[in-house]
This record gives C-alpha cells, sequence and structure tokens, in this order.
C-alpha cells in the first residue's frame, strides 16, 4: 500500500498527554490498515514551545525518529537534548514526555507496536 501525502489524515491534539499547546499529526498510516498489532505511524509536529507530557507505554514499544528541530526528551529519570537524526526508543513500562526548545517545528517520526 502506498499514500500520497494529501491523502493522509491529519489530526490535531491540543495539550497532548497533559503538555502544552497543539500537536498535529500526520497519520501515514491508521491503526486499521495493519495486520501486526501497531497503535501508531505518524509524524508528530510540535510548534515552539510545545510539548508532549510525561506518559508511559506499557505493553509497547515507542520509536521517536527526530527528523527536523530540536527538542528536549525527559526518559522519566533525566533530560536530554535531540535533534536531528537522533533515534529514541521507549517501551516495557517505561515514561517519556518531550518538548520542542527551538524557534522551528520539532517534526518527529513515532511508530508505536504492542506486545500483544
Amino acid at each position: 500500500m502506498m499514500k500520497k501525502e494529501k491523502d493522509m489524515e491529519i489530526e490535531e491534539r491540543e495539550n497532548m498527554r497533559g503538555g502544552q499547546g497543539t500537536v498535529r499529526i500526520v497519520h501515514f498510516f491508521k491503526k486499521e490498515e495493519f495486520k501486526a498489532n501497531v497503535r501508531l505511524c505518524a509524524k508528530l509536529i510540535l510548534p515552539p514551545n510545545c510539548s508532549i507530557g510525561l506518559h508511559q507505554h506499557i505493553d509497547e514499544d515507542e520509536v521517536f525518529i527526530i527528523i527536523k528541530g530540536k527538542g528536549i526528551l525527559f526518559d522519566g529519570k533525566e533530560e536530554k537534548v535531540v535533534e536531528q537524526g537522533d533515534a529514541i526508543l521507549t517501551g516495557n513500562g517505561q515514561a517519556h514526555s518531550i518538548k520542542n526548545i527551538g524557534d522551528t517545528e520539532l517534526e518527529i517520526i513515532a511508530f508505536i507496536s504492542k506486545y500483544f
């Protein structure tokens, strides 16, 4: 299956997971389009100062790949600066949050797969 960008569903979430601002979600594919147990396959776009609040991933893994911008990732223990090319894996009950600390949009590829 192939999709053109113009055909991808766009969703906006205000104060996502208790964060600040509005996150734009460009769904590459919806979970119903997978045979595998996938919950999310999308690009997340966070304007400057926007964030996704601290949340836990139980029985699932989430991969973030930073494709544009600069952010601060909190992995439940410490804060780390993330930027283009960085990849983050969160799962097995771990928690994370992310905030755009740059003056341009922070763009992230996000993929969540369930364990069962």
